[in-house]
């Protein structure tokens, strides 16, 4: 029973190719079978690792912490690794998160629910993180906010108004 209190699971993605890895307490699974290694980090950012009675030599090149996503270098070759947790996954099929790279111009209902209020409307300047919508669906409350910087050009719902998944609440630029 306490094993399953540890049991993690996450999808990785190295140069492509998806993994899915088990995290038992502090111990990677992966395909099955344990995952060891001896790592040891000799310098800020660079590692020695030993694993089947091999040594190899890891550099951190890049790590974008909100996304998950770092570049690492073992032994002159580069991988580009991309972690999802469940709620990653989760938040992916509920087609809530946003393709890297695009800047969004609207706010989109993440599910069908019920608009219980709007917090901005046409000519307000918005920053990212900013509350814009509050949508009811599946009887929570969710703060839709703004995915990036701009100005609200047009309010496309109201106090009360019951929209499906994927429609366009607010316009901006």
């Amino acid at each position: 029973m306490l094993k399953n209190y540890f049991y993690r699971m996450y999808k990785i993605l190295v140069n492509g190719k998806e993994f899915d890895v088990v995290m038992e307490n502090t111990q990677p699974v992966i395909r099955g079978s344990e995952f060891n290694a001896d790592v040891l980090e000799y310098k800020k950012g660079k590692f020695n690792v030993i694993r089947n009675k091999r040594s190899f030599n890891a550099e951190l090149i890049s790590f974008i912490p909100d996304e998950k996503k770092f570049v690492i270098r073992v032994d002159n070759q580069d991988y580009r690794v991309h972690i999802q947790d469940k709620y990653d996954v989760l938040l992916h099929e509920m087609g809530m998160d946003l393709a890297a790279g695009k800047k969004a111009n609207n706010v989109k209902a993440p599910m069908p629910g019920m608009v219980l209020k709007v917090l901005v409307e046409a000519g307000h300047q918005i920053k990212k993180g900013d509350a814009m919508i509050v949508l009811e669906a599946m009887k929570m409350e969710n703060v839709l906010k703004a995915p990036s910087d701009g100005v609200v050009k047009k309010v496309n719902v109201s106090k009360g108004d019951k929209v499906e998944k994927n429609q366009v609440l607010v316009y901006f630029e």
